[in-house]
């Protein structure tokens, strides 16, 4: 019975301190459909200028080995296609228009890209060397990583991991738990709580990229041959339960799916 009550007793204590999150929607309009209630914990200045700080501490590291925007060519060619996305991201959220975007490229062989909060892009060199990925498919990358700064993805997850620790002090404290099973309570929350939304994360990314690329003149078929291409190179994400990621097949066959919906937007701007 006591360990009943101190678990209640904590709960509305974990309840109390979350009281003051707000459930919002980042994005609106586009064509895809995105507008699933996001709750965040944490306001986007905060999580803007956490990013940023970050985003320089890298950029910092690269240039001290050299590996920062080392290839000139390429450099010219991300900064050219990235632009011509940036252009389009008004049309989920229009206050993208002033953001301080910022793109670089480090010289490193693995195959990847990401976007901080407030617009700080950095694509990693093997993505394109490795995949030998097209203008079209490099533009399918970046609008993927650009929706996720425009969904403010790191801003949720971040929220979701400050409630989960909050929660888990609380209830740790009261319910006198020892710090192993602190752990393993924290990763019990990890895979029952972030995982199936961090899925929900990458797939709404899919989708919105797949607008921002068909609106900047790039044919949207072009996300479909990444992920062949991904999965060629064995990194189709492995198996989707349990994953951060959906699986290949299926970030495919959820792309192809919406291909018809955003293809009269890529015609359109192939004729402008």
């Amino acid at each position: 019975m006591k360990s009943f009550w101190s678990k209640t007793l904590a709960g509305l204590l974990a309840a109390a301190a979350l009281a003051g999150c707000a459930q919002v929607n980042t994005t609106q309009g586009g064509a895809v459909g995105v507008s699933r209630g996001q709750t965040m914990l944490l306001s986007s200045q905060e999580v803007e200028q956490m990013s940023a700080k970050s985003y320089a501490q890298q950029l910092g590291k690269a240039r001290a080995a050299g590996q920062l925007n080392a290839d000139a060519a390429m450099t010219a060619r991300v900064r050219k296609i990235s632009q011509r996305l940036i252009a389009q991201a008004p049309v989920f959220r229009p206050d993208a228009a002033k953001w301080r975007w910022e793109v670089n490229v480090t010289r490193n062989d693995e195959p990847n890209a990401y976007a901080m909060a407030g617009g700080k892009i950095m694509v990693y060199s093997g993505l394109i060397t490795k995949l030998k990925l097209s203008d079209a498919e490099l533009a399918a990358v970046i609008g993927h990583e650009i929706s996720h700064a425009l969904r403010e993805h790191s801003r949720e997850s971040m929220s979701q991991a400050y409630a989960q620790q909050v929660g888990l002090s609380l209830v740790g404290a009261v319910a006198g738990l020892k710090q192993n099973q602190m752990d393993m309570a924290s990763m019990a929350a990890d895979v029952a709580l972030s995982k199936p939304n961090s899925r929900t994360m990458e797939s709404e990314a899919d989708i919105m990229g797949l607008e921002l690329m068909a609106r900047a003149g790039y044919d949207p078929n072009a996300a479909v041959n990444v992920w062949n291409k991904m999965m060629a190179a064995g990194n189709s994400g492995g198996a989707e339960f349990l994953s951060t990621h959906p699986s290949g097949p299926t970030r495919i066959r959820d792309l192809q799916q919406r291909i018809p919906q955003v293809m009269p937007l890529y015609q359109a701007a192939k004729k402008a």
